[in-house]
């Protein structure tokens, strides 16, 4: 058996409980500063050594969202994103309609998007609605966090995790088969979302009626280049899912990326402002995130708990082992080293949709389940001092998670 070194994860625990309570005496911490604090005790400890740190950290990922950053800032600066979600959201007459618009609109872009990119460009959005109709931010942003989560579950490119998944080589046809297993169970869920902030946050769903204004373009040249990204976006998209069908060529989410933010970083005038704007806070939070997980997955810690026999694919432990692993391993990694066991045990379709399904809705449980969770977080602290607490998501999100769960278990059980 390999030694287990007790230090990584002694770090880790530290690092929940800073993020929990966001302050030490009279200091307030910044979720980006508690996990860089984590990284640097695992290079000082000699939990992970600096070649090993700097190979841990994904330049893929680094380059997805400093690109998506880009053209987020971008709508932002420009008054587009505003502009644009007047006609998403025009049809929304009250906050009960609001919320469901909020959850089905971005749940169905996050899905072919991808949800980290849903939480960039969506903050923004939904504070601004929480401004101008004096809804409670908590409400809005938790309903971002949930429908970039969910929506991002149906689909093979909705997220890292599922790619990874889908590019395994034991899902065939991974879009029709994502949507077979996931889709129904999935629209349940985003009603049960829902229905738990309805029952959570009761005064805010007001009767007073909400309106919604056409808001005017700031910068009509920047405006015109973020609606060239976007239809970049939407077109790579497209090639992707017909050559990821065709088996073609694999056209990866970083060259999207960078395709997509090339028409604002080379053609537009204030990019250097774009730049400047950028939160590189965010972009910090990940080197140091992938450097304090690498040093906890080298330590043997939780291999040591990790299911190796027949029950290591059965559709109640794949679901479980999902969510609650994906909190501490976070959920691109414990996919990574999932699929090897998946692999070897000869496990059937559905415990690769249940892995897919279980690793996602780990976002929904605590803000460390998904990044994108912390995206929003981070953006929204960037973005006037709005917030969301450890506490705050945990209330709804343990209820919501362990309902998920169940829905996605018994689907699975009549398929």
């Amino acid at each position: 058996m390999q030694e287990i070194n007790i230090i990584p994860p002694i770090i880790l625990a530290v690092v929940f409980v800073l993020i929990t309570i966001r302050q030490v005496g009279n200091i307030r911490l910044a979720i980006w500063q508690i996990m860089l604090m984590g990284a640097v005790a695992a290079l000082a400890t000699g939990s992970i050594g600096v070649e090993a740190a700097g190979k841990s950290i994904d330049l893929d990922v680094m380059i997805f969202l400093f690109c998506m950053f880009a053209v987020g800032e971008a709508m932002v600066e420009s008054g587009y994103l505003k502009h644009l979600a007047y006609g998403l959201f025009r049809r929304a007459r009250s906050v009960d309609s609001l919320v469901l618009f909020i959850l089905f609109i971005m749940g169905f872009f996050s899905a072919f998007l991808m949800n980290d990119t849903i939480a960039i460009i969506g903050t923004p959005l939904v504070l601004y609605f929480a401004g101008r109709y004096n809804i409670s931010h908590k409400l809005m942003l938790l309903s971002l966090c949930f429908a970039a989560t969910l929506g991002s579950v149906a689909s093979p490119i909705g997220n890292p995790q599922n790619l990874l998944i889908a590019l395994s080589g034991n899902v065939a046809d991974p879009f029709v088969t994502f949507l077979k297993w996931l889709a129904v169970p999935t629209v349940l869920n985003l009603f049960l979302a829902y229905g738990l902030l309805r029952l959570f946050f009761r005064k805010e769903f007001h009767s007073t009626p909400i309106t919604a204004e056409k808001e005017p373009v700031t910068d009509r040249e920047m405006a015109a280049l973020c609606r060239l990204s976007l239809i970049i976006i939407f077109a790579l998209v497209g090639v992707k899912v017909l050559s990821v069908t065709l088996g073609l060529f694999d056209l990866r989410l970083t060259w999207i990326a960078v395709a997509a933010a090339a028409p604002i970083l080379f053609l537009s005038p204030r990019r250097a402002h774009i730049l400047r704007r950028i939160d590189w806070h965010t972009l910090v939070f990940f080197a140091a995130m992938f450097v304090l997980m690498e040093a906890v997955w080298a330590s043997n810690f939780i291999q040591s708990y990790m299911p190796s026999g027949p029950e290591a694919f059965s559709t109640g432990a794949v679901l479980a082992s999902g969510a609650l692993a994906s909190q501490l391993l976070s959920n691109v990694p414990f996919v990574a080293l999932y699929l090897p066991v998946l692999d070897h045990l000869g496990a059937p379709l559905e415990s690769y949709m249940a892995l897919a399904a279980g690793s996602t809705i780990a976002g929904n449980l605590f803000i460390l389940g998904a990044a994108s969770n912390v995206i929003v977080i981070q953006t929204a602290e960037k973005r006037g001092g709005k917030t969301l607490s450890f506490v705050d998501f945990a209330l709804v999100g343990i209820p919501l998670t362990a309902l998920n769960v169940l829905v996605y278990w018994l689907w699975f059980s009549l398929m």
